[in-house]
């Protein structure tokens, strides 16, 4: 297929408008971390490596076909520990959930929760809950976030930067209107801790399980937050992958830090989430970015870059992806920050028919707080005394991956 130039048009970000933001976020950009520059251009979805994988020919190969056929009826079991065919079942069986709510709306060429945003069940109510103290409604969402299953709950401002510029219509994929109800304000996120074990076992098809388990768990969970809050008489729109880029979200909602491993770490549960999100225009006190060392932790450690079997982690400082670079299509322009080598990564998944996450198990902020040595290590990480910390962590080396055999034998003795 040919570059995809179905219409709307991308929208142009001009000189103004970067002003206009940086004007409106600087502040609370600086303390998340967040630099922005004057190449900054709103991302596409059709430049998503995901959708690419389908139309565009120099990412989309037998391999990935391949890869996205096995997580359905299609599974890849072949000889190697972790790939049976057991392995590809609880993978496939953890993403049930997930996937009938994103094929419901193939007919109108709408993947909820991951092309589109989730589309209302429910109406706003009639009746319209009178807020007069939005710290308190706050606290209020997020113990009923964390009621329906929510891990963590952060509350931010509405940031039209990091929403995508146009969403795909999976019927041909061609650009779509990607715009939001008027009147939303404020974006609430959840994170969604992933198995521990599970992720102790990646690469594996086993491991995928992981994955597929917080997607199913947080479909349901965006679900009844947004259904909540529009029986409160406020808009809220349930979105997983969808409508925007999750991870400044999710940094400036105070949840954690942007790591060289393209993932939040945050001190609870390290990389080890997935993050989904509600748009409201339900009145809401924000969160404020928490600066928590963990970030200035990655400046001089390059584990995950270490063990990635493609090479596809970035081992030099953060730097920015300018908008002429066409050899970076599917990272965002215009932000200084870590990027990975995209193409690089998704090759590697589609050889193995499940996804890889070999960066998130050996972080060294991946543990479950049980041992001493761990709780040292992070208390250490993320203070002034962060390279004895990198010094403990080299002594450690990089942790033994769980044999998905001996998950199997540990799930039996339970």
């Amino acid at each position: 297929m040919s570059w995809p130039s179905n219409q709307p048009d991308q929208p142009v970000t001009d000189d103004a408008q970067r002003q206009a933001w940086r004007e409106r976020f600087g502040e609370s950009d600086r303390a998340a971390g967040i630099e922005t520059t004057d190449n900054f251009v709103q991302f596409d979805q059709m430049n998503d490596l995901f959708t690419r994988a389908f139309w565009d020919d120099s990412v989309r190969t037998k391999d990935s076909d391949a890869f996205f056929d096995s997580y359905r009826a299609a599974s890849a079991p072949r000889r190697g520990d972790g790939f049976a065919l057991k392995d590809f079942a609880l993978r496939n069986a953890a993403w049930a959930v997930s996937d009938i709510l994103s094929n419901r709306g193939n007919e109108a060429g709408l993947r909820e929760g991951f092309q589109s945003a989730i589309v209302d069940d429910t109406p706003v109510g009639e009746h319209k809950l009178p807020v007069d103290d939005p710290a308190a409604m706050a606290g209020e969402i997020k113990q009923v976030a964390k009621l329906f299953g929510a891990d963590l709950v952060g509350i931010t401002e509405v940031d039209e930067r990091w929403h995508y510029s146009t969403r795909v219509d999976t019927r041909d994929f061609s650009r779509a209107d990607n715009s939001l109800p008027e009147g939303i304000t404020h974006v609430i996120v959840l994170g969604h801790s992933m198995d521990y074990d599970l992720v102790r076992t990646y690469p594996s098809a086993l491991a995928g399980a992981s994955t597929g388990m917080e997607y199913s768990h947080e479909a349901a969970i965006v679900i009844q937050l947004a259904t909540y809050i529009r029986n409160l008489g406020y808009q809220a729109i349930a979105s997983m992958n969808d409508t925007a880029l999750v991870i400044p979200y999710a940094v400036k909602a105070g949840l954690g830090e942007y790591g060289r491993n393209q993932m939040v770490i945050t001190p609870q549960y390290g990389p080890r989430l997935r993050f989904s999100k509600v748009f409201t225009s339900l009145p809401l006190a924000i969160d404020t970015p928490r600066p928590l060392g963990i970030r200035q932790y990655c400046d001089i450690c390059t584990k995950c870059a270490d063990a990635c079997p493609p090479r596809a982690l970035p081992f030099d400082e953060p730097k920015e992806v300018a908008a002429t670079d066409g050899g970076a299509r599917s990272t965002i322009k215009g932000v200084k920050k870590w990027s990975a080598d995209c193409e690089k990564c998704f090759g590697y998944w589609a050889k193995l028919k499940t996804d890889c996450a070999i960066c998130m198990r050996v972080c060294p902020f991946n543990h479950d707080g049980r041992k001493l040595v761990d709780r040292l290590f992070t208390r250490l990480a993320t203070s002034r005394l962060r390279r004895w910390a990198l010094w403990l962590d080299q002594r450690r080396g990089m942790p033994a991956r769980l044999k998905p055999k001996e998950w199997w034998s540990r799930l039996v003795a339970r």
